[in-house]
């Protein structure tokens, strides 16, 4: 199928109570179809990846479209322009996840945009920042613990923000560096501590969430 055909099969299943839904977690409905996830990845599983596909689905504007293109895209063929247009259009915190954990986090531009885009005013550009930060905690298992320590940095520097997507996208970030290993365990959990004295109902939601998990038994026994 071509992006042509694709659409129009996204479009016959199209579900409004879906959308519905999906509006009731957050997911902006606009240009939404209210296609379930899983579906999409029976889509994608029937094409190669192909960054040609990827582009014309995403120009679409179409919410399930963007994810599918998520799916489809080879982030060997991802520049740094397209990561920021990409980040541009973000609208919704679902397609900014899938585009973090699918693809950005693929690219050799992943640890500089995670490092970059928690300072930026837009709330979706700002947390695919501590998106890449989550994700890349999870899936590069060969990198050094200084990258992520440089993580807890700004994850404290930004723990103010209010605006709802941004905190738990930071709340994510700590946690998860926190559960890569022992000495990011340490470093999370005395970094959550720090954010827990700073004046602001976001940071000591943040922190008090984020301790929960980091000193439970279960995320301590697997790190022994």
């Amino acid at each position: 199928m071509d992006a042509e055909e694709i659409l129009l099969k996204l479009k016959a299943m199209k579900n409004q109570h879906n959308i519905e839904g999906m509006a009731r977690f957050g997911i902006n409905p606009k240009n939404t179809l209210g296609v379930p996830i899983p579906a999409l990845w029976k889509i994608g599983q029937e094409h190669k990846k192909s960054h040609l596909l990827a582009q014309q689905l995403w120009e679409s504007r179409i919410h399930e479209a963007r994810i599918l293109a998520c799916i489809i895209e080879n982030p060997a063929e991802v520049s740094e322009k397209q990561l920021e247009e990409w980040a541009k259009d973000f609208d919704s915190w679902d397609v900014c996840d899938q585009c973090c954990m699918h693809v950005f986090d693929k690219t050799e531009f992943a640890y500089k945009k995670a490092v970059e885009w928690p300072a930026r005013k837009e709330e979706f550009v700002k947390r695919a920042g501590f998106a890449l930060m989550a994700t890349l905690s999870v899936h590069d298992k060969k990198a050094g613990n200084e990258n992520f320590l440089q993580f807890l940095q700004i994850i404290k520097r930004e723990a103010t923000d209010e605006r709802n997507f941004v905190k738990k996208a930071v709340n994510w970030a700590l946690r998860q560096v926190g559960k890569r290993n022992k000495v990011l365990n340490r470093a999370a959990i005395k970094t959550a501590r720090e954010i827990l004295k700073i004046d602001s109902k976001s940071a000591k939601w943040i922190a008090k969430d984020a301790l929960k998990e980091l000193k439970s038994t279960k995320v301590l026994s697997k790190l022994k």
